[in-house]
């Protein structure tokens, strides 16, 4: 992700008007990377190495990826070319949100065939990252509590139809719709119609799970490298993957670069393509105010394409999200572009002192299917969760693993969906985006 705030106030922990791009060596200064609750160091790749698989990407995708692998016997080796949860999987929202976006059209691709595996898929993540917060004493956080809220009168009619089907697969014990009147109790604003509380859902420190992880990957075995930028994939029976001091030699590789990477163009080129999205941190609320704005602590998301999303901090704060930028453009002043939306919502917390403010970048694929896929037979990749990565990227490092050892089943749903890509490369292709997201903003309006 790329940061952005104001000059730094050593009182507030605010950080420097810079991108993330100029904080290649660490995490760049936003509250995840102030509150985390350790700092490893893993070192370059100078040599050449032997290993089963060689992981590109030690963001989630990565991370889920070597810890299923090495808990599975194989011995593995991740290349990060900045550091661990530097990218998205460090600096999102913290939502852990069920579902697929894409779950609609791929029904319509399979119909009933593989519905039930895809409804599972959707949820598999939740399980995994719960099973290892208890396994390897991970400390980020989690918590069950979620609502979809809606702005429109379609929004409310979609949240029946969710509400309808989830029951279906058994899920009525973490549901309960709220009607308008009622909100203002659940979420201290009368901005919403109505909304659907799903406690399956919940939210988390996306850092300190992602380091966590790490740190169990590193526990079982698992060579991790930092600081290491991979220049490129010589195919073949063994596949060798080059960066600038050293060499990885394996019998498969896993790409999970997501919104920053750059491999196999001939291939993954325009598929999936960045997505600006931003963040504030209020300085902590008192009891009394969060008694107000929220005391069920839910994770809160709009129904909108170009979407709000906020939570509260294990330390009180209010953690306000959204301004989806999908030009790639990054705005001169986070918080003068946001703190608006979130005054909008919460006029009351008008006053409340803005202490963090950053964003960046996240994977985005135009139907919203996530790509999942392998190049020959010992190539494989996964990205472009848009939106749902913190539990999707999990599940998909468990579809990886089962590829590694030969089981292609749930991939292969993925794999064989068809994709359009970005015209033009990068630089016209953001035009065609910046144009797309204009379009998803009118439909917002409507």
């Amino acid at each position: 992700m790329m940061y952005s705030s104001d000059p730094m106030d050593q009182s507030t922990g605010r950080a420097p008007a810079d991108t993330l791009m100029n904080y290649p060596d660490s995490h760049c200064p936003s509250y995840y990377a102030a509150t985390s609750n350790e700092s490893p160091e893993y070192p370059p790749l100078r040599t050449d190495v032997r290993t089963d698989v060689c992981v590109i990407g030690a963001g989630f995708t990565g991370i889920a990826t070597a810890l299923t692998l090495a808990e599975r016997g194989y011995s593995v080796t991740v290349l990060e070319q900045h550091k661990v949860g530097w990218g998205a999987s460090g600096r999102s929202g913290g939502q852990m949100v069920g579902g697929l976006p894409s779950e609609a059209s791929l029904k319509k691709r399979w119909g009933d065939a593989h519905a039930d595996t895809v409804f599972e898929l959707g949820y598999r993540g939740h399980t995994i990252i719960a099973q290892r917060v208890q396994q390897y004493g991970i400390d980020c956080d989690l918590k069950y509590g979620y609502i979809d809220v809606a702005l429109r009168p379609r929004h409310l009619e979609q949240q029946k139809r969710w509400h309808e089907e989830l029951c279906g697969r058994g899920m009525e014990d973490h549901l309960r719709l709220v009607a308008a009147d009622e909100l203002p109790d659940v979420l201290g604003t009368d901005k919403y119609l109505g909304g659907l509380i799903n406690n399956r859902n919940g939210h988390l420190h996306p850092l300190n799970l992602c380091l966590g992880e790490a740190r169990a990957a590193a526990g079982l075995g698992v060579s991790l490298y930092e600081g290491t930028e991979v220049t490129g994939i010589e195919h073949g029976s063994r596949p060798v993957v080059t960066t600038r001091q050293g060499k990885v030699s394996a019998d498969f590789v896993v790409l999970a670069g997501n919104a920053y990477h750059h491999l196999e163009p001939d291939r993954l080129s325009g598929l999936v393509f960045p997505s600006g999205t931003y963040i504030l941190a209020t300085e902590p609320l008192t009891e009394e105010e969060v008694a107000q704005i929220n005391p069920l602590d839910l994770a809160v998301c709009d129904q909108n394409q170009v979407l709000d999303y906020f939570r509260l901090s294990a330390d009180r704060r209010l953690l306000f999200g959204g301004g989806c930028n999908y030009s790639g453009r990054e705005p001169r002043s986070i918080e003068k572009a946001m703190a608006p939306r979130l005054r909008r919502i919460y006029p009351q917390l008008a006053h409340k002192r803005i202490d963090y403010a950053w964003g960046g970048k996240v994977g985005v694929v135009v139907n919203r299917t996530p790509l999942l896929g392998r190049i020959g037979e010992n190539i494989f990749y996964a990205q472009g969760y848009s939106g749902h990565g913190v539990s999707l990227s999990h599940a998909c490092g468990e579809v990886m693993a089962d590829a590694v050892a030969g089981t292609f089943e749930r991939m292969d749903i993925f794999s064989q969906v068809p994709h359009r890509r970005i015209p033009f490369g990068p630089t016209v292709g953001g035009y065609a985006v910046a144009l797309g997201m204009l379009y998803f903003r009118l439909l917002d309006l409507l």
